[in-house]
């Protein structure tokens, strides 16, 4: 069976989950930011495969919401992304503090 415990897994999501919360707050690069984000959602991924894994070993819920929420990651991660690149053509600048100038 598996040999590596339940607060292993834990441990990493949490070091993952906290890394990507310290990035999106403290960066100003919107790609940066992007990438942080999406630090966190894979935390969360291994959340939910570890929690099944460990919890119900025969059902694949799980490993399901994981693929969903990949695909939902994946989908945002294109739409911001497209987002980004027309806040560049428009200001020559993806730092968060200049998106305030597309107010105007």
């Amino acid at each position: 069976m598996n040999n590596i415990p339940l607060e292993a897994y834990l441990l990493v999501s949490a070091i993952m989950f906290f890394a990507g919360v310290y990035g999106f707050l403290s960066r100003k690069n919107m790609l940066t930011i992007l990438m942080s984000l999406e630090l966190m959602l894979n935390a969360v991924d291994i959340n939910f495969v570890v929690f099944n894994r460990f919890l119900y070993p025969g059902a694949f819920e799980g490993f399901f919401f994981t693929l969903f929420a990949i695909g939902v990651s994946a989908a945002e991660t294109a739409i911001a992304i497209a987002i980004i690149i027309n806040i560049y053509r428009n200001l020559q600048d993806i730092n968060i503090d200049r998106a305030n100038e597309l107010k105007y």
